[in-house]
């Protein structure tokens, strides 16, 4: 009885639903992500150097595929790093 008392507290706490993200290129009207703005770009990096998906920054498909090349455009000419140690 205790047991199933548990399974229901614990089911009902990953029933939570996380409210959706709205791409804040979409927002903005963005037709293009420069990569020479690195300030706008390092929101969607890691600490680490790593680009943060989309799940996880709200960006819609478009302009994740158009943030993931400035960010790789940046890193070929040094303006952000690769990765950090």
């Amino acid at each position: 009885m205790a047991r199933e008392e548990r399974n229901n507290k614990r089911g009902s706490a990953r029933m939570r639903r996380a409210k959706k993200k709205v791409c804040a290129f979409c927002v903005d009207k963005a037709e293009s992500i420069d990569y020479k703005d690195i300030n706008k770009i390092r929101k969607y990096v890691t600490e680490r150097g790593k680009i943060l998906p989309r799940r996880i920054s709200g960006n819609c498909a478009k302009h994740q595929r158009m943030l993931t090349e400035a960010v790789k455009r940046a890193r070929n000419i040094a303006l952000l790093p690769f990765t950090t140690e």
